[in-house]
């Protein structure tokens, strides 16, 4: 395989940095829309645990067809679509940038009957999310509750479960990828083409092709926060398709208003770095690394996966890996990740001369 001069340097980069850090890491890059990086190095896999990324491929594609749809709007109060949630004045869009006072994560996994249908546990983790209280904070709290609290939003807007729903988004928006929940956390598939997460004590077994997220997996595989698995070829075709969406080059079921509107910062500077549901970078400590315009767009993956877009340089990065086998509180691949950002930056840079 013949690669460029930046895919050769990215390599060595690699492979004298990820040692005791991941396994391995596949990197994929698009800049105006042209494939500039394709690099796998280390032990590597056909598909990968993408954690929170769900929350950006399903829950805010989902959300942007809803918005689009008119079935809500920036006023719009999670109680008005959800009668049982206690907390009149918390709107949708402070669910999508991680203001609304929820904490963070909760073992709801402890909670729930895993002997029970999938239906069961879901109505059980909505009487435990109706009895949250609020703690209003100026910052945002990045919380995965929120996001599940979206997932019963999604329910109420189209009267189908989870799982019909993907398939929906799926079908308007991935159809020929292979981006896929496993419900009930089985799969069709070998084990072994997917990347080992984790030697899991609460479940007695290394996690592969089994979502690594708990309270997920307890939740029978699909959620709005977790749960999506793919390949490097998948995250390719979603930056691709997200590129298109943002620049209004492809028709899509989305006008380009909307997706602008989600796109753009939603919190003041300060508060929190978020538009409606993706990540935006923070200065000086952002995974992106320390190129990437502060319009940029992204999000990340506790199992070692992110995805980020920079419209004004219009580069568009994803990284995969399963840094977890080396444990929950190896926090190295944090520090490598913006490095790897910074590599590809630097790469075209140097390319270009």
């Amino acid at each position: 395989m013949k690669f460029s001069v930046l895919e050769k340097s990215l390599i060595q980069n690699l492979e004298t940095s990820i040692r005791d850090v991941t396994p391995g890491v596949m990197v994929r890059a698009y800049q105006n829309g042209r494939l500039v990086c394709d690099v796998s190095v280390g032990t590597t896999y056909a598909y990968y645990d993408l954690a929170s990324l769900t929350k950006i491929i399903f829950t805010v594609q989902a959300m942007m067809l809803a918005f689009e749809e008119k079935k809500w709007d920036l006023d719009s109060k999670v109680k008005a679509f959800l009668p049982w949630y206690q907390h009149e004045h918390t709107r949708i869009q402070d669910l999508l940038t991680h203001s609304s006072g929820l904490v963070w994560w909760k073992p709801f996994y402890k909670e729930l009957n895993l002997a029970e249908t999938w239906q069961k546990r879901r109505e059980h983790l909505r009487k435990m999310i109706e009895s949250l209280e609020l703690t209003p904070q100026d910052v945002s709290v990045y919380s995965d509750v929120g996001f599940l609290l979206l997932g019963f939003i999604l329910e109420a807007f189209y009267q189908k479960d989870l799982v019909s729903i993907w398939n929906d988004i799926k079908a308007l928006f991935y159809e020929g990828t292979t981006l896929e929940f496993h419900p009930r956390n089985q799969t069709n598939l070998r084990s072994n083409l997917f990347a080992p997460t984790e030697e899991c004590p609460w479940r007695g077994k290394l996690l592969q092709g089994e979502v690594h997220d708990e309270n997920t997996w307890a939740l029978g595989g699909v959620s709005t926060h977790a749960g999506l698995f793919g390949s490097i070829d998948d995250m390719g075709w979603y930056m691709l398709h997200l590129r298109s969406q943002i620049l209004g080059i492809a028709k899509y079921f989305i006008k380009l208003k909307t997706t602008q509107a989600f796109v753009k910062r939603a919190r003041p500077e300060g508060r929190g770095d978020w538009s409606l549901g993706f990540m935006m970078p923070t200065p000086g400590k952002s995974s992106c690394g320390g190129y990437f315009s502060l319009n940029s767009i992204g999000h990340t993956g506790f199992t070692g996966t992110s995805m980020w877009y920079d419209p004004k340089s219009d580069l568009a990065v994803s990284v995969l890996s399963n840094r977890l086998v080396y444990g929950r509180e190896n926090r190295s691949f944090v520090e490598l990740r913006p490095l790897i950002h910074n590599w590809i930056v630097e790469g075209l840079k140097k390319s270009s001369l």
